[in-house]
């Protein structure tokens, strides 16, 4: 007896089988099964993918709104700089002519003898960082349109 014919009787034996028909029966059940089961794995594996790619696209949406609502917010804030920045140029120039206006009415006083109600520059006029102001805290929705 060749070597391949004694695994062949053996397994036969030891496997508890008996008779070949019976043997492919369950080879083509174990089959059938791995198939049925490769394609249950295959479905979910594609349905875990479709999931993944649907949440990637919506992560995606709400990142490109976040950066929309970003550059809205640059855009504001550069808009309000550029305001600020005008504005205390305009305080600078305002300032210099009242303190031009002043000297001007001292030296009238001076000359006339009249007393003239020459009034002070205020402080925060010249120190701008220093403007009385309440504290008011930011609120998150402040900037929204």
């Amino acid at each position: 007896m060749s070597k391949r014919a004694a695994i062949s009787l053996s397994s036969g034996s030891e496997g508890g089988g008996g008779e070949p028909h019976l043997d492919d029966e369950r080879k083509k059940k174990r089959m059938l099964s791995n198939r049925e089961s490769a394609r249950r794995s295959r479905m979910r594996k594609q349905q875990h993918l479709d999931e993944l790619l649907n949440q990637a696209a919506q992560l995606q949406k709400e990142n490109d709104e976040i950066v929309k609502r970003v550059n809205q917010m640059t855009e504001m804030f550069s808009k309000f700089d550029s305001d600020n920045n005008i504005l205390r140029a305009q305080m600078a120039e305002l300032t210099d002519r009242l303190q031009s206006l002043n000297s001007v009415l001292r030296v009238i006083e001076e000359i006339s003898g009249f007393p003239m109600d020459i009034p002070e520059i205020p402080d925060p006029l010249l120190k701008p960082w220093q403007l009385p102001c309440p504290s008011q805290p930011i609120m998150a929705n402040m900037f929204q349109c």
